[in-house]
């Protein structure tokens, strides 16, 4: 699969701040890889604390006249980015593909749920309502209004590059607020793509600026951010270690943070459920994006008088599944994002047969198709003391486990740091309230895998996180509340 856009200018290899696209001041610059072949794509701007900082300047001169814009001009703007990413889907699909390594059918799934956020929100911004309390004195009148809460710092992960901006990006430009952007070193290009279509809806200069950097240069050009009081929050999807390394290091400006971290979901089945569903459920949820996504059922409970029937069923879905680069059509899975996950999903499996567990599918390392491609697997048998039950695998492979009681399997899967998302699967409607309100996480599917929605608030509790994306609740975190008193009204 080639580097081939219809619209050859979204390939961008420059920052954009201020309005242009400018290279970094050092005049670094990174390669960006095709994790399916390790083919370089293009080079782009290798940013640093000074970019970082220039960033950050061109924000705050742009923050008073976007602030005063009305919400009105706000949302036509967030409308018109809006209709170019879907006029423009397949190259930014393409660019998602070559960069992040899905099938093409998921990133063009992807562009139409990232182009969602901006549709919504763009509606949500002429719908920041306050409030007149009631008044406790004569004389007096008390309002609460809603003010955008400033610059804000987006750090987004590889996994679903341009669904991830769309998400931090649209509410807070609905909510008045500037931004400074780091898309992940591994996938700097479809966010690049992405800021130059908000460039040409009409977003003014300096009100979206965006820096590629690479691992270490990041760490830089962020640290600027987290140390300048004038970047007000930050927004960041990614693990659990950056994301309390990012607290850490912005107390001391007492920043607003939206972190949605690390997960560990569990996946439940009751013997009462309807398994063909529970298993299409299931593949839905973990199996897109092979498994890359932080809501990706990493344990799943089965109860043991339906144990072997599931298995038998999902054996046979996961074993079809085609494995091949995003240039094969009919792939379903592509490669790992780079050699360090390949590491890390081997390790788990191999971790998981020495202490008992079974491969029923997979468990292999597709060399012949490259160097980043793991077969789909699954693992029966599996027990507490294995890896893939305390750590997150994000890889394709689905780790099996039985259970006997509905207290025992939900003390199982509270048994965690982590509360991003958790499944179940029943036909009992008294079980089906009880279990939703016991399991710890901030996001449950119900008879359902796929749960995510621009009309949802998306986020979790305990080290999963705090803040909520998406929804009327995703545009408060972008928002502060300013109380008025007027006095001598009689």
């Amino acid at each position: 699969m080639e580097l081939r856009l219809k619209r050859e200018e979204l390939l961008r290899r420059q920052n954009l701040i201020g309005g242009e696209w400018i290279d970094a001041v050092t005049g670094s610059r990174y390669a960006v890889t095709n994790p399916a072949t390790g083919s370089v794509l293009a080079d782009v701007a290798n940013s640093g604390q000074a970019d970082a900082r220039a960033a950050t300047d061109a924000a705050n001169y742009a923050a008073k006249e976007w602030k005063e814009r009305l919400p009105r001009e706000r949302a036509g703007i967030l409308r018109r980015w809006h209709t170019l990413i879907l006029e423009n889907a397949e190259d930014l699909a393409t660019l998602i593909s070559l960069e992040q390594g899905k099938p093409m059918s998921e990133s063009r799934g992807e562009v139409a749920y990232g182009a969602s956020y901006v549709a919504w929100f763009a509606d949500e911004a002429t719908r920041i309502y306050g409030d007149i309390i009631p008044q406790g004195q004569r004389g007096k009148q008390m309002r609460a209004i809603k003010e955008p809460i400033g610059i804000v710092a987006a750090i987004t992960p590889w996994n679903f590059p341009l669904a991830m901006i769309a998400r931090k990006i649209a509410p807070a430009l609905a909510a008045g607020c500037t931004v400074v952007s780091k898309p992940a070193e591994d996938t700097p290009l479809t966010a690049l793509a992405l800021a130059m279509l908000a460039n040409d809806a009409g977003v003014p200069p300096g009100v979206l600026n965006m820096l590629s950097a690479s691992r270490d240069q990041g760490i830089e050009a962020v640290g600027d951010w987290l140390g300048d009081a004038r970047v007000q929050k930050v927004t960041f999807t990614g693990s659990t270690a950056v994301g309390k390394y990012l607290a850490r290091e912005s107390a001391g400006t007492l920043k607003k943070l939206s972190l949605e971290l690390g997960g560990n979901a569990p996946f439940i089945v009751f013997e009462d459920a309807d398994l063909e569903a529970a298993v299409a459920g299931l593949m839905a949820a973990k199996f897109r994006n092979g498994g890359q996504t932080c809501v990706c059922p990493n344990r799943i409970y089965v109860q043991a008088s339906v144990y072997q029937k599931f298995a038998e069923l999902l054996a046979a879905r996961v074993s079809a599944l085609k494995v091949a680069p995003a240039s094969d059509p009919l792939s379903q899975i592509g490669p790992l994002i780079n050699a360090k996950a390949m590491e890390k999903v081997a390790r788990h499996v191999d971790d998981a047969r020495r202490k008992g567990a079974s491969t029923l599918v997979g468990g292999m390392h597709l060399v012949d198709l490259g160097a980043n491609y793991y077969a789909p697997t699954v693992l029966t048998d599996v027990t507490n003391d294995m890896l893939v039950t305390c750590e997150e695998t994000f890889g394709p492979v689905a780790p099996l486990y039985r259970f006997e009681t509905e207290e025992e399997v939900i003390a199982l899967a509270n048994d965690t740091p982590f509360g991003l998302a958790a499944y179940f699967y029943t036909q009992d409607m008294r079980r089906a309230d009880r279990v939703s309100r016991r399991l710890e996480a901030g996001v449950v599917g119900l008879n359902e895998g796929a749960v995510a929605s621009e009309a949802a608030p998306f986020g979790g509790i305990k080290e999963s996180g705090y803040g909520r994306e998406g929804s009327k609740y995703g545009l408060d975190d972008y928002l502060t509340i300013k109380y008025i008193c007027q006095g001598s009204l009689d």
